[in-house]
């Protein structure tokens, strides 16, 4: 006994002592204890995969809507002004004789084909590129200062979207629909809509599930290609149809009641239980038909001189519907990966920058300028994160023997709009040719950071134990950038 406790007092401190371990139990078991820094693993009802779940903290966002402009859209042929760049044009990169990137040698600093122009009240500059995102200066958060990892396009993609450059790592919208599930039960809670002209470049790694559960995967059709094995064969009435798949229901549940607690039957049932209810509202939020001609002269999507713009226009609409239905995470792609056609179709600007990005520009502008606007008239920016992204920037010099610019991951841009975020606003920056980020340098892990921040998780909490590791999106890495929050 301790000098000076009594009997008595040793009952007591013991007894005190076991109901606050009682109490901590019975805390760690609801899941209300959790150090800060500690794993937080979402609840998920095998048989409601997709429910909505707990964030870690009050949210500003419910969705994300990302826009990835794949092939590595320039940030100095579009957001990101030098003057220095303008004035020291045909010049050798001081310090830089000698520089092999990519592609090999570098030439001179070459200015944009581009005039930036004041746009908006904020007055940022915004190049002749993009004028109707220009318009929007007011609505968008600028990050130019990020750095990645890789000058190679298909890791490139893979961290942008997973956060490690090697495949088969999660996507950041599986993660978020894993944490979180969605709103919308008639749904897929992650849908990816790959560009009119094909998949990126790092094609399905860029919405694959990785190792969490095959569920969180993005689900991935366009407005030209609906979902495959979608419509009911033909000759099947819709009465027979609802009865067949009545009756398979009920087959299903009384095969579940037989095995209890078997979470791997439980979702395979879910899943086919929501690909019944996508046959139903899969067609009717593809039916861009009952878009007024207003909403689609707007986007672009009836421009019969650009049929690339028109697909890329329905493909923005088609997001705005499926945020608009409560979608968790919908990711657009702007530019595809085709073998044997340099810069054809993406934003790959090696040789001919200045005729590639004038097909491009107009592709990306109009419609995504419109589906700002269109989030925003309908009230749906205030609870939306929209996320522009590419996999990383281009050197301020053009190629030796080329008139384009090579692979520059040491700094480019992003921009960020609606729920959350500053606007407008601009943080950090690369040096005065926009070569190297120099001011609020920020990696990728930050950026996946400050989205997952918004969604109201922290990101060092989110975690999934994979071969003896505690997996995260942003690996060991990344803090929240938190000058961009509002």
């Amino acid at each position: 006994m301790m000098q000076g406790t009594s009997r008595r007092q040793l009952l007591i401190h013991t007894g005190g002592g076991l109901a606050g371990i009682a109490l901590a139990s019975l805390l760690q078991a609801e899941g209300l204890l959790a150090a800060e820094g500690s794993p937080r693993r979402p609840a998920i009802d095998p048989g409601r995969p997709f429910a909505a779940r707990p964030k870690h903290f009050p949210a500003r966002a419910k969705n994300v809507l990302m826009i990835f402009c794949s092939g590595a859209c320039s940030q100095i042929d579009t957001f990101d002004y030098k003057p220095e760049l303008i004035k020291r044009h045909g010049q050798p990169l001081p310090g830089a004789e000698g520089l092999i990137t990519f592609q090999g040698g570098q030439g001179n600093l070459t200015r944009s084909p581009w005039q930036f122009r004041p746009r908006g009240e904020c007055g940022k500059m915004i190049s002749d590129l993009v004028p109707r995102l220009g318009e929007l200066a007011d609505e968008l958060c600028f990050i130019h200062s990020l750095t990645g990892k890789t000058n190679t396009h298909g890791p490139g993609e893979n961290l942008m979207s997973t956060g490690f450059t090697l495949d088969g790592f999660p996507s950041m919208g599986a993660w978020l629909t894993w944490a979180l599930g969605t709103e919308n039960q008639e749904l897929p809670a992650y849908v990816a809509i790959p560009d009119p002209r094909g998949t990126p470049q790092s094609s399905v790694n860029n919405w694959g599930p990785g190792f969490l559960p095959a569920a969180f995967q993005g689900t991935d059709f366009n407005a030209s290609k609906p979902l495959r094995n979608l419509q009911p064969p033909e000759g099947l009435d819709p009465a027979t149809d609802r009865r067949t798949r009545a009756f398979l229901d009920g087959l299903n549940r009384r095969h579940l009641e037989r095995f209890p607690g078997d979470s791997e039957l439980a979702a395979r049932i879910s899943s086919y239980r929501l690909a019944a209810r996508m046959q139903l509202s899969v067609p009717e939020v593809s039916d861009l038909a009952t878009e007024t001609a207003a909403t689609l002269r707007m986007y672009g999507a009836d421009d019969a001189q650009n049929p690339l713009k028109a697909a890329y226009a329905r493909n923005c609409l088609l997001a705005r519907r499926l945020v608009e239905r409560g979608v968790r995470f919908v990711q657009v792609f702007n530019g595809a990966y085709q073998t044997g056609g340099e810069g054809v179709s993406n934003w790959d600007g090696h040789k001919h920058l200045e005729e590639q990005y004038s097909k491009h520009g107009p592709v990306l502008d109009q419609p995504t300028a419109a589906l700002l606007r269109d989030l925003k008239q309908r009230g749906l920016l205030s609870e939306t994160l929209v996320v522009w992204c590419t996999e990383f920037g281009r050197m301020p010099t053009f190629q030796a023997g080329a008139s384009g610019r090579d692979h520059n991951p040491a700094g480019f841009t992003a921009w960020l709009a609606g729920a959350g975020v500053k606007a407008p606003f601009t943080y950090g920056a690369t040096d005065e040719f926009g070569y190297q980020a120099v001011e609020g340098v920020a990696t990728v892990h930050d950026f996946h950071a400050t989205i997952l921040h918004l969604l109201g998780l922290d990101h060092e909490r989110l975690t999934y134990y994979h071969n003896g590791l505690e997996r995260r999106l942003t690996d060991v890495h990344g803090h929240v950038i938190r000058a961009v929050l509002s």
